[in-house]
């Protein structure tokens, strides 16, 4: 057996660098300092306190609103309660009396330390600003704002909510402090809210009510969530009536306690009776209470364990929480999935409306068709090009170009006849995914910022436009790349490229791919019919049908990234919203962190 200086030499000994290390001849490392198991657990509190702090749910879903209110209770009492106590396991004890209105909480305070420095009265809400009393030797840990550091301190009486008077109490056993906290079922919201606030701080809950109220249904929320916190409870039942009053009702309130798992609760009976001119209770009705508190503030370990039981069931509480952040912040991201599943399936479908604008032929009717039946001359004359262009290709292609007006003006009806194709479509897009939209709560707030997507972009026309052209301008260029070792284009002029770039553009809005049906015919005009054997003189069979085919895909591919585009704005809309896809990841792994370095510490009954 080594003595304790014996083993603190031979640490200095292994960690001085100044010993070589006999395998590298160099000096070994001065070990780092080891973090204790508590330091590890309060640095896991930090970041989970961290990312609780940046808990932001940008969609209004129904999960956000609770999830928002837990994330600031869960902040609130690592900043208030859990890394101030967790700094120091052995500071003073924080007893937080609460309860219902006008249970006498403040004329117990008083009464305990034999001094009125909390005001109690008839008027309702009484306690505005909470009172915090404590052994002179303790004062300087509440004082500098420790726990509660929210709360601005101060020495005298406050109706500000957000201060924290500090009253020195030499009748108080030093060790342990009491602190009179606003009614929990305050007609005053910042009341009820600053109460659960001191609630969540405390190291033991002293709850008081009275016989007229014990079974009301407020306080008995409050104490399953201080049970479910694992928070240390001991209860005060005042103002019990003579009379065989107390037999009666103690047994019901003990039973009413088993029934929530509070049996075990240390029960405190009050009977009502005059208070002195001062407005105390005697000091022998309080007697067994404040010997109870005496016996836990001169016991290191009493209080110690009263600690651990409040801290790890906070620490343990705390996995509940996250449960509550990280399914919210998963409901976001399901959310802003199923809102850009709807636009995607919109535009979606507004491409296919397209193609199937473009297969069927819709587009060989009304004007496109005038100016083809204008560029091309009579049936008279399409039945003679089909029956003499296995003759005289040149022939034909000239007689196709020697009329550069016409042609000019069927481009231009085949670009307005796809504008409003494409116009249409992009509309009913819009529409179909503002519909979308408003029928999801949070599809609706985002369209309420931003009403304008549920029609197309103001420059729609102006991209549509330039759609149409760049695309025609594709097909020319198309037609001179495969034409290029064509004998009989390279002889022709630019009018033979341009003829037959419009005799492509007409064959890609049909539906079968150049083989004419009597439908076909009917549609058009016979319009494919032409435009295929004159294609075919030129280019061959096959060599026509892959002509065509590039063609469409060139614009439905053009087409698809119009749409995009449009779909684009809903798209940043959302993106906008700032939906983090990763944050209900980042949460549970930091809850696991801190309960892997809560097992190191010996803290509750999870030990």
């Amino acid at each position: 057996m080594t003595t304790q200086g014996e083993s603190v030499s031979a640490r200095s000994t292994a960690a001085s660098p100044s010993a070589d290390d006999p395998s590298t001849g160099r000096p070994p490392r001065a070990r780092e300092p080891e973090r204790s198991p508590v330091a590890d657990l309060v640095q896991a509190l930090v970041d989970l306190r961290d990312l609780g702090k940046a808990t932001r749910y940008a969609l209004p879903l129904p999960s956000a609103e609770r999830a928002t209110a837990v994330a600031a209770a869960m902040v609130g009492q690592l900043d208030d309660y859990l890394l101030p106590r967790l700094d120091r396991l052995d500071a003073p004890l924080l007893v937080v009396v609460g309860g219902s209105t006008g249970a006498g909480k403040s004329t117990l305070v008083n009464s305990l330390i034999r001094t009125p420095v909390s005001p109690a009265g008839v008027l309702r809400p009484t306690t505005r600003a909470p009172v915090l009393v404590c052994h002179p030797t303790d004062m300087s840990w509440f004082t500098k704002a420790n726990v509660l550091p929210s709360l601005t301190r101060t020495s005298g009486a406050s109706s500000d909510a957000r201060t924290l008077q500090v009253v020195s109490a030499p009748a108080l056993s030093a060790g342990l402090a009491l602190l009179d906290a606003p009614d929990i079922d305050s007609v005053v919201d910042a009341n009820r809210q600053l109460a659960s606030q001191l609630l969540a701080a405390a190291d033991l809950w002293l709850f008081v009510t009275t016989a007229a109220r014990y079974a009301d249904a407020v306080p008995w929320g409050m104490l399953r969530t201080a049970r479910n916190r694992g928070t240390a409870i001991a209860l005060v039942l005042d103002r019990v009536p003579g009379g065989g009053a107390a037999d009666e009702i103690g047994p019901h309130l003990t039973s009413m306690l088993q029934e929530q798992d509070l049996g075990g609760v240390p029960l405190f009976i009050l009977p009502e009776a005059r208070l002195d001119s001062q407005g105390l209770l005697s000091e022998a009705q309080v007697a067994p209470l404040r010997d109870w508190f005496g016996k836990l503030a001169r016991s290191a370990e009493a209080r110690a364990a009263v600690v651990r039981q409040t801290v790890g069931g906070a620490v343990d509480a705390l996995t509940m929480d996250v449960g509550v952040l990280a399914s919210a912040a998963e409901d976001q991201v399901t959310a802003g999935k199923a809102l850009d599943d709807a636009v995607r399936g919109s535009y979606r479908a507004a491409t296919s409306s397209v193609e199937q604008g473009i297969h069927d032929g819709a587009l060989l009717r009304g004007e496109v068709l005038a100016r083809w039946q204008e560029l091309v001359g009579t049936g008279d004359i399409m039945r003679a090009l089909q029956a003499r262009v296995g003759r005289a290709r040149d022939r034909v292609v000239a007689a196709l170009t020697g009329r550069p007006a016409p042609g000019e003006r069927f481009q231009e009806a085949i670009g307005s006849g796809l504008a409003i194709l494409l116009k249409g479509a992009a509309t009913d897009a819009a529409e179909r995914a503002g519909v979308a939209w408003k029928a999801h709560p949070a599809g609706a707030a985002l369209l309420d910022a931003a009403p304008n997507l549920t029609r197309p972009s103001d420059d729609l026309d102006d991209r549509i436009a330039r759609l149409t052209r760049d695309w025609q301008r594709s097909v020319l260029d198309l037609v001179r790349s495969e034409a290029g070792d064509k004998r009989v284009l390279a002889r022709a002029s630019a009018y033979a490229v341009n003829a037959t770039g419009l005799l492509v553009m007409v064959s890609v809005f049909t539906a079968t791919a150049f083989i004419p049906t009597g439908l076909e015919i009917v549609v058009a005009g016979g319009t494919t019919v032409t435009a295929q054997k004159v294609l075919e003189a030129i280019f061959g069979d096959q060599a026509v049908r892959s002509l065509a085919e590039r063609a469409r895909q060139d614009l439905l591919e053009r087409v698809g990234a119009l749409f995009d585009e449009e779909a684009g704005r809903y798209r940043s809309a959302l993106a906008g919203a700032g939906i983090d896809d990763d944050f209900a990841g980042r949460l549970r792994a930091a809850s696991t962190a801190v309960q892997l370095a809560r097992a190191d510490v010996r803290l509750g009954s999870n030990e």
